[in-house]
């Protein structure tokens, strides 16, 4: 019996290391692996959440050879459209601190506007607003939304940034300054409130 006890003994050892050592190996794994994991915001140097309101004004030019807006596609149906359902259009707009085109520029808004309604002149707008002034300086703001532009004040939703702007949420107001009927062309102004770390 004693020299029955001392050989189970062994293999008791054997089979219990050899779990311990499997379920070692399913842990180092699953970490090694890991999708996502939850991290406090300090670990990533974010403070408080603040909120922002910045103030410029977009310079829409479609005409002349200094255009910063260019229609790079258009449907069929586009011309006889009468909110000319359709048309994209790619931008660089610079952002000015006042509405003359010749007042200090902040940044620059690059990215695409659409028209996407049929029953009024609705644009879809995709945009980052690339600081490049200040302590704004190589931030963006992202803007994602529809743009009635014949409404008084639209509203465009701030949905991220980069940045001073990281983890950036919050909206955009839009007037209209002027719009000549003739060329085209656009002043445009914003209020951006915008909650940021």
């Amino acid at each position: 019996m004693a020299k029955t006890l001392q050989n189970s003994i062994p293999i008791f050892l054997i089979i219990s290391l050899t779990v311990i050592l499997f379920l070692i190996s399913l842990t180092t794994a699953q970490n090694e692996y890991q999708f996502s994991k939850t991290l406090p915001p300090k670990r990533l140097g974010l403070k408080k959440e603040k909120l922002s309101h910045l103030h410029f004004y977009f310079h829409d030019i479609v005409s002349g050879k200094n255009a910063t807006a260019v229609r790079v596609a258009a449907a069929a149906s586009t011309n006889s459209s009468v909110t000319g359902f359709g048309f994209v259009v790619m931008i660089d707009d610079p952002l000015t601190v006042g509405p003359d085109p010749t007042s200090k520029q902040v940044g620059s808004a690059q990215g695409i506007y659409a028209s996407a309604s049929q029953a009024e002149v609705g644009l879809l707008m995709v945009q980052n607003y690339v600081f490049t002034d200040g302590k704004y300086n190589g931030s963006t703001l992202s803007v994602l939304g529809r743009n009635a532009v014949f409404s008084a004040v639209r509203e465009l939703p701030i949905v991220g940034g980069s940045g001073v702007f990281r983890f950036a949420r919050g909206y955009a107001q839009a007037r209209t300054h002027t719009f000549n009927l003739t060329s085209g062309n656009a002043i445009v102004e914003y209020n951006v409130y915008v909650f940021h770390y």
